[in-house]
């Protein structure tokens, strides 16, 4: 599948519930993967930090890479790390499907950003909380799917920051219709609704599901709970 074929049919099935693999039981991270594609998650999502550009340390390309093969879910992998230009080559690599680097990690990701379209992978750019989105507007063409992030990169398990809301609106006016607007950081069911009526389409989520005893019950209803905010405020 191409990335624009991608792009199409995440956009089509919105909204899309991406799992936060950050926060699923390492030690049976088979079992996981398995657990989640029987919820209808469309998308895996991939946190790697670096302890440099986070104070935090996960997994990188190698463990992905491995786990591939084990599945047909889109793989999103969420780099939060510096100098992603020396890694990006290892994500694609990895069978990733769309690859999202930091505007505060590269301030100038036009390069990144076309080489990971010309490389068949939806090129994504995300945006910390403190970073106002001029930041990322000369960008904004060439990236296929923007993530705002509503809690500081780093850990999971943290407090969504309600200023999101309008960051999330005044993204939705900027971007191109065909662009994924993503949301990363809180997202639970008291919070999606609002994100959803804001404008995004594309909800990392991590505690809400995998703290949740039945995933798949957790997917649908995140994904009902956003569904009818996009529907009621259309």
């Amino acid at each position: 599948m191409t990335n624009s074929e991608l792009k199409y049919k995440l956009n089509s099935n919105s909204p899309v519930i991406a799992p936060s693999m950050l926060k699923c039981d390492f030690g049976n991270l088979h079992r996981e993967i398995e657990l989640m594609e029987d919820a209808g998650a469309q998308v895996l999502h991939w946190d790697v930090m670096d302890g440099h550009f986070v104070p935090n340390l996960s997994y990188g390309a190698m463990l992905i890479e491995r786990v591939r093969s084990l599945t047909s879910m889109a793989f999103d992998a969420h780099l939060m790390i510096s100098h992603p230009e020396k890694y990006i080559d290892d994500y694609i690599k990895a069978g990733c499907n769309s690859i999202t680097i930091h505007i505060e990690a590269v301030p100038d990701p036009g390069d990144i950003l076309k080489h990971l379209n010309q490389s068949g992978v939806i090129p994504g750019l995300a945006v910390s909380p403190e970073t106002p989105l001029s930041a990322v507007e000369p960008y904004l063409d060439q990236a296929g799917l923007v993530l705002i992030m509503s809690v500081e990169p780093g850990f999971g398990g943290q407090s969504f920051i309600e200023s999101s809301i309008e960051k999330i609106k005044q993204l939705k006016s900027m971007i191109p219709a065909d662009t994924i607007l993503s949301v990363d950081g809180g997202i639970a069911m008291d919070t999606i609704a609002e994100t959803a009526g804001a404008g995004a389409n594309y909800f990392v989520v991590g505690s809400a599901i995998f703290d949740q005893a039945d995933y798949s019950t957790a997917v649908s209803e995140l994904a009902a709970k956003a569904r009818s905010k996009t529907a009621s405020s259309t």
